[in-house]
């Protein structure tokens, strides 16, 4: 079993069952979408929750974190080979918004099976500068505050300073990659319909910076706005997958074309 896929005995999805691969955002780990299964099943779209869990983090904390984005996407995409064969669609908040990208543009100019859309929520495109959460060189104090204000550390958690302790470093190491990479990925657009979400109420990430993914789309692309901050996936959560659940039924059930692939 993968280690990107953290299931238990028994839990994998049935061969042909349409996966949704879900990318943490910088400090978060596949927890993030542990409550998704359930929510998008009462509303019908028909998808196994597949979340991806990231180096350096939860369970597999004792692991080195990549801080290169290419070197990431060259281990996920051998590792997770066998689910990307399946039926599936990508999805990312965040940093995963970057990560999932970057993931199918390898897999498009490699040739080998492309997702059967790419959603994307709470990120710049990726010629414009990555989003500033802190200064360079702040404190782990400025970090949290940054953070907190964000949306990105929930109030309660803001009193264990363990927490806080352990959360520091992989959210450093996780700004790093998205600093790091080069301004334009990959010049082709995307072969895939790609669906963009943005917060109206984002204040790093702002609704005409997720519009300008658009040059990357070759086959559609659609945007909704959500009445929420940066993390809207967990500020008006309900809201946001009833969306998402509408959006993935045409994509669970559709056959697969020829020449497009999944």
């Amino acid at each position: 079993m993968t280690r990107y896929l953290p299931w238990k005995s028994g839990e994998a999805p049935e061969p042909g069952v349409p996966r949704l691969l879900c990318f943490p955002y910088a400090g978060g780990g596949a927890s993030a979408y542990g409550r998704w299964q359930r929510e998008l099943d009462a509303h019908g779209a028909g998808v196994r929750v597949v979340p991806v869990q990231l180096p350096g983090r939860e369970g597999r904390m004792s692991e080195p974190r990549f801080t290169d984005l290419d070197e990431l996407i060259d281990d996920m995409s051998d590792q997770l080979e066998e689910e990307l064969e399946q039926p599936h669609v990508l999805y990312g908040h965040s940093m995963g918004a970057l990560v999932a990208y970057a993931l199918a543009q390898r897999r498009q100019r490699e040739g080998t099976s492309m997702p059967r859309a790419l959603v994307l929520s709470a990120y710049r495109a990726p010629h414009l500068p990555p989003p500033r959460i802190a200064a360079p060189g702040a404190s782990d104090e400025e970090l949290v505050d940054s953070l907190a204000q964000l949306g990105g550390i929930p109030a309660p958690l803001l009193k264990h300073p363990d927490f806080l302790s352990a959360l520091m470093p992989v959210a450093r190491d996780d700004l790093r990659l998205c600093n790091g990479y080069a301004s334009v990925l990959y010049d082709e657009p995307l072969r895939v319909p790609m669906h963009l979400f943005a917060g109206e109420e984002d204040k790093l990430v702002t609704v005409p910076e997720v519009l300008a993914w658009r040059r990357y789309a070759a086959r559609g692309c659609e945007v909704r706005t959500l009445p929420g901050d940066h993390f809207f996936i967990r500020s008006v959560e309900e809201a946001f997958l009833r969306e998402l659940g509408s959006l993935l039924r045409q994509y669970a059930y559709e056959p697969v074309l020829a020449g497009v692939g999944v």
